[in-house]
């Protein structure tokens, strides 16, 4: 059975996770061991909270070139939330640099009138990129759940899988590059479309070639 190291920085909303996972067929394992990362077939880095704390816990366990070098190994990961964010550069946030793997700035909501800071709720998928793994027997505008009062902004838009509109606003809710996906929102509180995306990610690992 395929194991899916889920990362432990103290910043993921890990027991949700697991039990998407689980549903979705995989078997998931908490760790901040690199050794565990390296063996898994796949791995998940989830998050809650903010930028600064996030890459300081990460640095601080020894877990950023762990992260990386399952990156480049090709193997499945998928950054979820404040997964995705500290795969960037910087955020404004925060003075941290991120983990530099995604080129690009984390980037604060502009005030307007109307617009609800943070971000929360359900809101509509519009895809990027189609035809991308997450995303199969999901149709366009699926809805997901998000909490974020930051959103990323790659240099380079074609890694945009995904994006949502909150506002005037139009923001990258996914992305994905080869092994590579991460989300914005969260899929295990995303009910239906949320376990297909995770299935569809377990799916990849249990068959890597595909990734």
């Amino acid at each position: 059975m395929s194991v899916i190291a889920v990362i432990d920085y103290d910043l993921g909303n890990l027991h949700s996770v697991c039990k998407g996972l689980e549903k979705a067929g995989a078997t998931p394992k908490i760790t901040d061991s690199p050794k565990e990362i390296e063996q898994a077939d796949g791995v998940v880095l989830p998050g809650v909270g903010s930028f600064d704390p996030a890459v300081q816990q990460l640095r601080s366990r020894g877990l950023a070139e762990p992260i990386h070098r399952a990156i480049d190994s090709g193997k499945p990961f998928l950054g979820i939330c404040l997964g995705l964010q500290i795969l960037f550069d910087s955020s404004e946030e925060g003075k941290e640099p991120g983990l530099g793997i995604v080129p690009g700035v984390v980037r604060r909501f502009y005030p307007e009138t109307g617009l609800t800071i943070p971000h929360m709720g359900w809101n509509q998928l519009e895809f990027a990129q189609p035809d991308a793994p997450l995303w199969q027997n999901l149709s366009n505008q699926s809805w997901a759940y998000f909490v974020h009062s930051y959103y990323v902004d790659p240099v380079d838009p074609k890694v945009r899988a995904a994006t949502v509109t909150h506002g005037s606003q139009t923001v990258t809710a996914a992305i994905a590059h080869r092994n590579l996906m991460a989300v914005q929102f969260h899929p295990e509180k995303s009910s239906t479309a949320g376990l297909q995306i995770l299935s569809n990610f377990v799916s990849l690992v249990k068959t890597p070639a595909l990734a």
